[in-house]
């Protein structure tokens, strides 16, 4: 996703919050854990799905992790705008880190967390 999609979807939901005095409600803490809750709509999801059945959704699921991917989208960015983050930015700098810190000759067919790799050697 690029920079300018970001920062627009922050301005339309900054426009969409103000518009109906919302504003008020979108503290840090409340937009985290309303992103929180959108996420667990989305694993709800695939609760009780086989791990086939997760890679295949029906027409109904599919529209519905759509659904809840954009709650969650849309809270991510409005949490990053309320708290002055670029988002896009911090997510360049997260993929560098986890590239150094993950490097694919490394890690490669692994699913291990690094730390758990570097007390194999």
């Amino acid at each position: 996703m690029n920079d300018n999609l970001i920062h627009t979807l922050q301005l339309r939901l900054r426009k969409f919050a103000r518009e109906r005095d919302w504003e008020q409600f979108h503290s840090p803490k409340n937009l985290a854990m309303a992103l929180t809750v959108e996420a667990a709509e989305l694993l709800e999801i695939f609760q009780w799905l086989s791990p086939e059945d997760s890679a295949n959704l029906t027409q109904k699921q599919q529209k519905q992790a759509s659904e809840e991917l954009a709650d969650v989208l849309l809270y991510l960015c409005r949490l990053a705008d309320v708290l002055d983050i670029d988002l896009a930015g911090a997510a360049e700098e997260k993929l560098q880190l986890n590239a150094a810190k993950y490097p694919a000759d490394e890690v490669r067919g692994s699913s291990a967390k690094r730390s758990l790799l570097q007390d194999q050697d």
